[in-house]
């Protein structure tokens, strides 16, 4: 197996390398429009109701996006216990010996409402990282933030505005408006997704998580039901309900 040592920060959180705009070739209508200056915000393209299928668009629109790895595997520890890792390691048994396959798990987002999640396999694994990068940013999503609990007054706007529950699997995971001053009580791998899309305030309750990669997948399906979510102006004003970036 590779090792891989990634130039990260203290929090683990790895920042995007410079994107040359000049030398990007977009193969898209969308990614022609935003290279000729027609879009100049990753707002524009989720209000026109676009579809991104070039991760260089994220690139190109999102100067601040990062990225950061979830512990979807587990690899033997020192004694023989298990030990949590980046890596998901399967095995295909063939007539030449055992053939390897990495599975890894990326999210990407800016911390200030867009997040996206991939998960990408390969012989290698940083192939396998590589690809999962792509397609987080091709999955890129808008969520909702505002004041949902009560506590708050009205003057949150770092957690969610309603209760939403994701389900992948058989695992369950309900998200639950926070008061300012709460921070993330989820499960430690839901926390990162939750911190790189900009939520600070959140409670949540969770059924049948013993598997990893459901319950992160079950996770971001709630986000992304979050966003779905329709919302009068109205009601978004009265509540201070945002919509991506804060202004």
């Amino acid at each position: 197996m590779v090792k891989i040592i990634p130039e990260e920060t203290p929090e683990g959180i790895k920042k995007r390398k410079d994107f040359d705009k000049e030398s990007w070739n977009p193969k898209t209508e969308l990614g022609r429009k935003i290279k000729s200056g027609e879009i100049n915000d990753i707002s524009e393209v989720f209000d026109r109701g676009y579809r991104i299928l070039e991760p260089e668009i994220v690139d190109f629109l999102v100067s601040d996006i990062e990225s950061e790895l979830i512990s979807i595997g587990q690899s033997k520890g020192k004694f023989g216990g298990g030990k949590k890792s980046i890596w998901k390691q399967t095995q295909k048994k063939t007539k030449e010996g055992n053939k390897m396959k990495f599975s890894t798990m990326m999210v990407v987002g800016n911390k200030d409402g867009y997040v996206g999640m991939g998960i990408g396999s390969s012989k290698e694994t940083m192939p396998a990282r590589e690809k999962s990068l792509r397609i987080a940013k091709v999955n890129l999503i808008r969520i909702k933030r505002g004041c949902g609990s009560w506590e708050s007054g009205g003057k949150n706007n770092y957690s969610i505005p309603f209760e939403v529950i994701g389900k992948c699997g058989s695992a369950e995971i309900r998200l639950i408006p926070a008061p300012k001053g709460t921070g993330l009580c989820i499960e430690e791998e839901c926390k990162k997704i939750l911190k790189i899309a900009g939520i600070n305030d959140i409670y949540s309750k969770s059924k049948n998580s013993k598997t990893k990669l459901n319950i992160v997948k079950a996770c971001f399906n709630a986000l992304k039901k979050l966003s779905k979510m329709k919302v009068s102006e109205e009601y978004a004003k009265e509540y201070g309900i945002i919509e991506g970036k804060i202004k």
